[in-house]
Formats: structure tokens, C-alpha cells, sequence
């Protein structure tokens, strides 16, 4: 132990006696130069250089807190959840049960026509089959038949329009074989968008209890959609004319929208101008809608009310919601 004691005294002499030799050395010729940007890519420690272009998930988006916002300046009892986005400003302008678990039945198949504006061809030919006209009696169709024959691109105007729970599955099984498959991929975009607190079952939004969303987690969907040129024009549309071929023959219908303040079945707020909206209802979402609007300032505005009691109290709420947050 004395032995290694003393030569470790040595080492600390030897250690100190270099220490002040170098204090009296040219730093600015010895201490080398750490560029705070670039040195962690040269030493290996990050993979991204100075010149990287790091895109961090809040880019571009607004932002939620936990908090309701808003909620005593409107009729908020009469839903159980709705949202308000200024996504020009990128800012949170109402804000009600925003992260809660909400059934969004029909609202769903804007991630449908979503996934296929992305994935598909609109181009191509859908050859209708029997399990997609097996839809309940009470259920929103375009009316298909085994075997009607129309573009992708047609199909998407029943479900946004006229919200074909028929079209819907015909669109799932067209470009990925089944429902279960597509429904794999939407759930799969949807948390890329980081819609995280969603899941998906079906692509017509008809009642599963594993099938739910959030006001923000769609508001995260629609923000990211509506970038997609195709997407924009279908869900932005009041009304179209659909040539297909039914039974052999040629066949002609006229869709038009379901959205009320379109159709002028209620008043548009003041100094608002509907661009378009998704309706969903049923017995365990209640009624729903997805809106997309543009105040007087030009600013693109995403509006949401999950599960209202009735659908007069639905347009109340929103109109109310854009009237009072959102000029």
C-alpha cells in the first residue's frame, strides 16, 4: 500500500508541474475550436449537420393544452366536445373536452377519403361487390349495386357528400382488398399526423365501442388533408354529377351535401364563409359535425362539435363558436 501510495504521489507532482507549463503557453494556439453547429455531426454525436432542417411536430400547428377554453361564453351543455383552430394563426380559440374519447361516426370517412386521395388511384375503376351494398336498412348509401361500376374518384364524392356508408366499404375493399386492411392503413396515417388517442374499426364510421377519436385528434386530420389538392376540391364541393354504369347500362345521379349551412337550411355566421364540413351521426356519437371556414380576415378556420343532443343544438353550437372566438 506504501508503494502505490508514493508512486501515486509521484503522478499527482508530475500532473501538476504540466499543468502550469501549460499555463503559460499560447491558448489561442492550443485550445482547439468547438463549433457549436457543426461539431456534434463531425464527432458523430447527432446524424443532422448545420445545414439540417430538423422538423419538430408542433410546426404549423396549433397547439393544445389540457384546459377547456371558452365553454361559458356559449351553449356548451348541449354537447359533450367541440374544438375551434385558427390554423392561419396556427391558435386554440375554443376548447371543450378537446383530448376526451368521442365516437365520431361519420366524421370518420374524412380520414377515409384521406388515406385515398393519398394512396389511390381516382383514376381507376371500382367494380362494386356484394359485401359493400350489405349495409342496414336505416344506414346513409348512394344506393350501389353488386357490380356497378365507377371511378375511385366518383366514390369519393358519395361518401363526402351524401355519406355512403356502401361507398365507403367499396373504396376499402378497391384499394386494399378488405375493409380490415384499409382500415389498418388509415389508423396507421392517422398516428403519423400523431393523432395518437384514435382508433379505428370501420371505414364508414358505423358503431364499434373500439372505435373512437378526439376533437383534437381530428382537427389534426382534417389539418393535414385538406393540404391535398384532390381532397380539398371533393370535400370543398356542394354537388356533383356521377356517370357510372349499373347492370350493364349507363347510369346518371346528382349528389349534393348534407352540411346545413350549404344548403342554407341554417344561416351562415356573420363574416363567415362555409368552405365545407362533414355531418356523422349516430344513436352513441350523436350528432357531430367537422367544419372547415374562413372568417373575414381570410383565415382558414377548423370548427368541431362531437356528440350534440340534437341537430338543431349541433348548428347552435357552432354557429355560436364561430360567432364569439373565431372573427
Amino acid at each position: 500500500m506504501k508503494c502505490i501510495s508514493k508512486v501515486f504521489k509521484i503522478i499527482i507532482t508530475c500532473s501538476l508541474c504540466l499543468s502550469l507549463i501549460g499555463c503559460g503557453s499560447n491558448t489561442k494556439d492550443s485550445v482547439a475550436t468547438y463549433d457549436i453547429y457543426n461539431s456534434s455531426f463531425v464527432y458523430g454525436i447527432t446524424n443532422n449537420g448545420s445545414n439540417s432542417n430538423i422538423q419538430f411536430f408542433s410546426d404549423g400547428l396549433c397547439v393544445a393544452g389540457k384546459d377547456d377554453l371558452g365553454t361559458s361564453g356559449v351553449d356548451s351543455q348541449v354537447a359533450q366536445a367541440g374544438g375551434a383552430f385558427n390554423a392561419t394563426e396556427q391558435s386554440v380559440i375554443y376548447a371543450q373536452n378537446m383530448h376526451e374519447k368521442m365516437y365520431p361516426a361519420s366524421t370518420t370517412k374524412i380520414l377515409t377519403a384521406y388515406v385515398a386521395c393519398l394512396y389511390g388511384d381516382l383514376d381507376s375503376y371500382v367494380t362494386v361487390s356484394e359485401n359493400a351494398c350489405k349495409q342496414e336498412s336505416d344506414s346513409s348509401v348512394i344506393d350501389l349495386k353488386p357490380g356497378d361500376v365507377m371511378s375511385l374518384r366518383d366514390l369519393l364524392y358519395g361518401l363526402i357528400l351524401r355519406s355512403g356508408n356502401d361507398a365507403a366499404v367499396a373504396i376499402a375493399e378497391s384499394m386494399c382488398g378488405s375493409e380490415e386492411e384499409f382500415v389498418a392503413k388509415m389508423n396507421e396515417t392517422a398516428r403519423a399526423l400523431g393523432a395518437t388517442n384514435s382508433n379505428f374499426v370501420t371505414s364508414n364510421g358505423l358503431h364499434d365501442d373500439n372505435h373512437y377519436t378526439t376533437v383534437y385528434d381530428m382537427y389534426l386530420i382534417l389539418n393535414k388533408a385538406i393540404q391535398n389538392e384532390e381532397f380539398y376540391k371533393i370535400f370543398t364541393s356542394t354537388n356533383y354529377t356521377c356517370n357510372y354504369t349499373s347492370g350493364g347500362e349507363p347510369k346518371t345521379v346528382e349528389w349534393s351535401t348534407t352540411n346545413q349551412y350549404l344548403t342554407n337550411s341554417v344561416t351562415t355566421p356573420s363574416g363567415f364563409t362555409i368552405l365545407g364540413g362533414k355531418t356523422g351521426t349516430t344513436g352513441a356519437a350523436g350528432y357531430c359535425l367537422v367544419l372547415l371556414s374562413e372568417n373575414e380576415d381570410k383565415d382558414t378556420i377548423i370548427s368541431i362539435v362531437f356528440n350534440a343532443d340534437c341537430r338543431s343544438n349541433l348548428y347552435l353550437l357552432m354557429s355560436e363558436i364561430l360567432s364569439n372566438y373565431c372573427v
